[in-house]
């Protein structure tokens, strides 16, 4: 309660208000009324203060008037001054608990946050921790990339400074890395052309003024102790973000070996290894590009065509190192007698040109000359045994007139080949009127058309029958096969046409197979119709061509001395035999005397192995040569054609009639049997029936018909000797 609270208080000591008696208060207040009503009488009011602030009053009441002496009332005071302060140092009390708190909660604000701060400085410190430490490691990757890669690196600033060297820069500059730091790259890095010897001027400022990236393929390193190495250097420039240039790497590729092993397989491609000469490839081209030249020039130039003479002897009897040797020794006697401006190559085998620049005929015709001097007087020494050898020589002049390539090579081939024609170890000059040159340039022509012959499968066979000469002897038909070509636009090519060219230019093995293989295919086609019991139709017995197939009858294949030759052509044979099942006994091969008897160990040891597989063997052409008769007894034939040169005249001239009379008892003697050919007309059969042929082949017999239709006048031989008539072979 306030002062207000009383009308006329009559004491106040130290700001104490005492009221002895309410009752003697006049104009009591609601309150005052109250106090009265509860029976109170008297009060003091002692006021707390705290520092000159009124905190409150100290309200003491009592039911009696003067209820409170001066004593009491300082006890009240000193009370009031005790509460006072309690309530002071209360309120201090909150107040500094209201500071504390909230300053516990503004540190423990402040604590979050910094808690959160260290948390995102912890997870930031460790997100830079992992960079750096990839960093590190793509770092020591780089380094390890570097120093393991093969191509020279190194780095430097824009001023061409050197920072880095990987090992294999080391190695190409001769620097290490420690020395070469802070050096200028010129001076480190020395490049050159190694096609001029030129050192390659302030590359990295062109780089840089440029924006260069590669150099020039043909360029080399020369290092710190001269050795130099072929490289494929290149600039890549390191950039800023904003694309600013503030340094360059350098990389050189060694291509030292790749050069080196490009450049052998270049000299294989274009070098005969055994002589170490250019090949008939790089001659060619060598040759065809003298050719565009000369078409603006006025120089005369020549062509040489080499073989040697007696290559093959030396092969066949030392072996092929002595061969190898041969050529060797020969390639260096050639050298030593053209100048150093001439090319020479060794084209294949045993045959070699010789292009002479700026050398007309008649010059070149003294050089071929020579040549042939010095190969003639050259001796050749293996092992206890001394050849002598020759060259023939074909030489072409170069001129207008031979316009091509192929036109020159064929010119100087053929004339090699008239010089050999022509007694060997001698020199042919080609000219363009020449008719032996010309039928040999036929045959090569023939070589073109022969091959697509075999690949478009244009060749057929044809056959000629050859007969018993004797009435009723029951010896088995025999039937000779023979080949034709149907050209592009179906004539019938004969043998003939195209039998030489094959001959000379190897392609008879090829022809010979095809033979075989295609009477095999036909001849087990129509062993198995046979067998199958189908009945001949009567188109078939009135037709003029009948098919004898059958394993009595017995069909001649003629082989060539190139098939006598080829080690592989036997092994050939076994197959087509077992792949066809063809009974061995129904084929006879036949091989021309000249061949046997010049090639005699050979075609005994060849004879022999057909002849065990169960085949039988005649020799053509016989008695073309006397001296085949001391042979004869030697050959492990069955068969002997007498030469159908003694056969046609022998109406005419005694001699010939005698002579195969002699073959024909001769062979007869020694177990043999004979075949005669030409046989052309009744009179020609008859006398030989009377001197006791075998058989008998010829237009008179049969002509030549495709295979499966004969047409034979098998009447003839069956019939007994007649006043003589010319028979129509229909």
């Amino acid at each position: 309660m306030n002062q207000d609270g009383f009308a006329s208080p009559d004491k106040l000591t130290n700001g104490v208000l005492v009221v002895k008696d309410i009752l003697e208060l006049s104009n009591l207040t609601p309150v005052q009324e109250s106090l009265k009503a509860e029976g109170l009488r008297s009060c003091v009011c002692i006021p707390l203060k705290s520092r000159n602030s009124l905190l409150g009053s100290l309200n003491l009441w009592s039911n009696r008037p003067g209820g409170f002496s001066d004593a009491q009332i300082a006890i009240a005071q000193e009370v009031t001054d005790s509460l006072a302060i309690a309530i002071q140092q209360a309120r201090l009390r909150q107040t500094v608990q209201s500071y504390a708190q909230e300053l516990e909660h503004r540190v423990a604000q402040r604590t979050a946050e910094l808690l959160k701060v260290n948390q995102q400085l912890r997870k930031e410190i460790e997100q830079r921790q992992e960079i750096e430490a990839q960093l590190y490691h793509e770092k020591e990757v780089a380094q390890v990339t570097l120093n393991s890669i093969g191509d020279a690196v190194i780095t430097t600033d824009l001023n061409g400074i050197i920072q880095s060297l990987n090992p294999q820069a080391e190695i190409l500059t001769g620097w290490r890395q420690s020395e070469a730091q802070g050096q200028p790259l010129k001076l480190v890095l020395q490049l050159f052309n190694a096609v001029t010897g030129d050192p390659v001027e302030n590359f990295l400022s062109a780089s840089i003024t440029s924006r260069l990236s590669a150099f020039s393929h043909h360029t080399l390193i020369r290092n710190r102790d001269a050795e130099e190495f072929i490289v494929e250097p290149s600039v890549a420039f390191i950039r800023m973000s904003n694309a600013e240039i503030i340094g360059m790497v350098v990389i050189c590729r060694d291509v030292t070996e790749n050069r080196k092993l490009a450049a052998q397989l270049c000299w294989e491609a274009s070098h005969d290894p055994l002589t170490n000469l250019i090949n008939r490839r790089e001659f060619k081209r060598r040759l065809s590009e003298l050719m565009e030249e000369k078409s603006t020039t006025e120089s005369e130039h020549s062509l040489c065509y080499l073989d040697l003479d007696q290559f093959k002897i030396v092969n066949d009897t030392c072996g092929h190192a002595a061969g190898d040797e041969l050529l060797r020794q020969i390639t260096t006697l050639l050298q030593s007698q053209i100048r150093k401006t001439d090319l020479l190559a060794r084209l294949g085998g045993d045959e070699f040109a010789l292009l002479l620049y700026e050398c007309p005929l008649k010059q070149a015709r003294q050089v071929a000359e020579d040549l042939r001097q010095v190969v003639q007087d050259f001796r050749f020494v293996w092992q206890d045994k001394t050849f002598s050898i020759g060259v023939s020589i074909g030489l072409v002049k170069l001129d207008p007139v031979v316009t091509s390539l192929a036109d020159v090579m064929s010119a100087a081939d053929s004339a090699m080949y008239a010089a050999k024609d022509a007694g060997r170890n001698r020199i042919h000059v080609y000219q363009a009127n020449d008719q032996e040159l010309a039928q040999r340039q036929g045959d090569m022509q023939w070589v073109s058309r022969l091959v697509k012959a075999l690949e478009e499968d244009r060749f057929c066979l044809y056959s000629q029958a050859i007969a018993p000469a004797q009435p009723d002897s029951g010896k088995p038909d025999h039937y000779e096969i023979l080949i034709r070509i149907t050209d592009e636009n179906g004539i019938i090519i004969p043998p003939g046409m195209f039998i030489p060219a094959a001959e000379r230019y190897n392609l008879m093995p090829k022809i010979d197979r095809w033979v075989i293989r295609n009477l095999f295919s036909y001849l087990s086609s129509n062993l198995k119709h046979s067998s199958s019991g189908t009945k001949t139709s009567a188109d078939d017995l009135l037709s003029p061509y009948p098919k004898p197939v059958g394993e009595s009858s017995i069909y001649t294949v003629n082989l060539s001395g190139a098939s006598f030759n080829d080690e592989q052509f036997l092994s050939f044979l076994q197959e087509q035999f077992a792949q066809y099942q063809i009974p061995p006994q129904m084929i006879c091969f036949e091989v021309t005397e000249t061949f046997a008897i010049s090639n005699l160990n050979k075609a005994i040891q060849f004879i022999h192995a057909l002849k065990q597989l169960g085949c039988s063997f005649a020799l053509d052409d016989f008695g073309s040569g006397m001296s085949s008769l001391t042979y004869l007894k030697n050959l492990p034939v069955d068969y002997v054609k007498i030469d159908g040169y003694f056969v046609k005249n022998i109406l005419e001239d005694p001699v010939n009639a005698a002579m195969i009379e002699a073959i024909n008892k001769l062979t007869h003697a020694i177990g043999l049997q004979t075949i005669a050919e030409f046989v052309e007309n009744e009179q020609i059969l008859h006398k030989l029936q009377e001197l006791g042929v075998d058989y008998v082949q010829g237009y008179g017999i049969a002509k030549p018909s495709p295979l499966g239709g004969n047409l034979i006048n098998m009447s003839i031989a069956k019939q007994k000797p007649k006043p003589s008539r010319q028979v129509q072979a229909g």
